[in-house]
């Protein structure tokens, strides 16, 4: 089993739950190779909006101007990696905290000039991960990568946790988040879904936003390889142990339907 866990950056805000959580990922690494991937979108608006940058957005895309990339390195990259770091270490685990640009990890390029430096994945070494993970360490990877040419990008956090999971061949890859999974059109959450229940709920318009964007991450990280992808509450008490123990906690996404408990 190999397990890659995504950390909204909601959940990294407070402390009590970034500890908690920090207690959950640092047991199970103990005994099974994993891999954190983390954002920073909430603390990335409040460092900008504190200095007078306007945070704009095209599609869900943070436009990434020179300002605005000083700043992901700092924040995202910096102080919302290395804060996390000391949770996991102070929780027990030996975390080591990385980007995607650290031994070339995960390559990117420009997405789209409007966008700044919005990187798209090119490709992931998972050598960097496959090294720290067999000499006992936990690597934190935060959504920065770099270019071909040197040049340093923004990378959505959602997409660098699938670009990760494949790389390094995970089993599941867990998006923990500020809701209970993915809901149905009544507003109800859905215990699995397949690739073409996916579809029916974007083609309906009922998932959208965040929630489209992690739906479109889970798509891709199956085609990927990827067994399966689950999207769960991280507020949820013992979330991670009762995903891994099989329980129904969120959504779990698979080509065909999960068996839960």
């Amino acid at each position: 089993m190999k397990l890659l866990v995504k950390l909204g950056g909601t959940l990294l805000d407070v402390d009590a739950t970034r500890e908690r959580l920090a207690r959950q990922i640092a047991a199970i690494a103990r005994t099974v190779p994993l891999v954190v991937v983390h954002g920073g979108g909430r603390q990335m608006t409040q460092y900008l909006a504190a200095r007078g940058i306007a945070s704009q957005f095209v599609n869900g895309l943070r436009v990434t101007t020179p300002e605005v990339l000083d700043a992901v390195i700092k924040v995202i990259a910096g102080s919302v990696n290395r804060q996390l770091v000391a949770t996991l270490n102070a929780a027990g685990a030996r975390a080591v905290g990385i980007s995607g640009i650290d031994a070339g990890l995960v390559e990117a390029e420009q997405m789209d000039p409007a966008l700044g430096s919005v990187g798209r994945v090119v490709c992931a070494n998972p050598a960097l991960l496959d090294a720290l993970l067999a000499a006992g360490f936990l690597p934190v990877v935060a959504c920065v990568a770099g270019g071909r040419a040197g040049r340093l990008y923004n990378v959505n956090a959602d997409q660098m946790a699938v670009a990760c999971a494949a790389a390094f061949v995970a089993d599941q890859l867990i998006f923990l988040t500020d809701v209970p999974g993915v809901l149905d059109a009544g507003k109800r959450p859905l215990p699995h879904l397949t690739p073409a229940g996916c579809e029916s709920l974007i083609a309906a318009g009922v998932a959208t936003g965040g929630m489209l964007a992690k739906l479109n991450a889970a798509q891709s990280a199956l085609r990927q390889g990827v067994p399966q992808v689950w999207i769960a509450a991280g507020a949820e008490e013992n979330v991670l142990a009762r995903i891994l123990a099989g329980e129904a906690v969120g959504t779990g996404l698979a080509d065909e339907e999960i068996a839960v408990q």
